[in-house]
């Protein structure tokens, strides 16, 4: 995509910058001439179907995320061996409901529950029910909150008591992934940035990245454009620029990136049975770089 600099000719973003710094113009003026942000918008809306957020709207999504993190605060104090899922599910949907907002899976194309609660090969999508948590698991809890209708969607995965090596490994390889991925979103880079600096970070820990599931836009809708892939090529995709919300959820598996799909036709796990791990955080692309609207160490 080319943007007007204010000259009669348009400068493509892999172009040199015409201001003459020897950089390319993406990383140099692009987001500094202040372009027609209606313009953008319009451009967006109708070439990809993504809705930028206005200030108003950025707003709403950060106090919807507030709750989400609570949500995932309380969940994390109530894991322990010997703890159902569905405990879990109560526990968040019951908080969601009390602070007048609404659990975003519950009903979401027939998806039965409150929250996602994923254990150990379950990649995601696990619907809380009868099973116990047990010492050394891993317990990935997702959670997508609406508030005065407006979404925020966060995940984490935890400990069940005291983990074993491979459980420590493949959660740090999974939380450090998506750290890599928002560490990209900037005006002027692309989606392609954030899914190769994931993968190339995640198998470079031998890790092995979910090719199914992706991130997404957010905010007025659970799932809005664009997809946001965490596997890829630096370069390619959608141009990022200041307004777009979207997740960066990578879904990391110790052994093969393989899944099959369960009888109840949500539940993901790893073919081969080896552990997944998953973090989730809603992100701005901001003028000057990102900012996490589901913040969290």
């Amino acid at each position: 995509m080319k943007f007007q600099t204010g000259r009669k000719t348009k400068v493509g973003r892999n172009d040199y910058c015409p201001c003459g710094s020897g950089l390319k113009y993406k990383k140099c003026c692009l987001f500094k001439q202040k372009p027609d942000i209606e313009n953008i918008k319009e451009f967006y809306q109708k070439q990809y179907k993504i809705r930028l957020k206005e200030k108003k709207d950025i707003e709403g999504i950060r106090k919807a995320g507030k709750l989400v993190l609570a949500a995932l605060d309380l969940a994390e104090a109530a894991i322990g061996p010997g703890v159902k899922t569905e405990e879990i599910n109560t526990l968040v949907h019951e908080f969601t409901v009390k602070n007048k907002a609404v659990p975003a899976p519950l009903h979401y194309r027939g998806y039965p529950k409150s929250v996602c609660v994923s254990v150990n090969e379950v990649i995601c999508h696990g619907i809380p029910g009868d099973r116990i948590l047990n010492e050394g698991d891993i317990v990935n809890v997702d959670v997508t909150t609406i508030l005065d209708g407006y979404y925020a969607d966060a995940n984490k995965t935890f400990f069940v008591g005291t983990p074993g090596e491979d459980a420590k490994k493949i959660v740090e390889i999974a939380k450090k992934s998506m750290k890599v991925g928002i560490s990209t979103v900037r005006p002027g880079n692309t989606v392609g940035d954030i899914g190769w600096a994931i993968q190339n970070y995640a198998e470079g820990k031998s890790g092995s990245v979910v090719r199914e599931f992706v991130g997404h836009g957010v905010g007025f809708d659970f799932h809005e454009s664009p997809q946001i892939p965490h596997y890829g090529n630096r370069g390619e995709g959608i141009m990022l620029v200041p307004g777009m919300v979207f997740t960066v959820e990578p879904m990391i598996n110790l052994g093969s990136k393989d899944l099959r799909i369960l009888k109840d036709k949500w539940t993901a796990v790893t073919k081969d049975g080896s552990l997944s791990a998953q973090f989730e955080q809603t992100v701005l692309v901001t003028e000057e770089g990102v900012e996490s609207l589901t913040p969290y160490d």
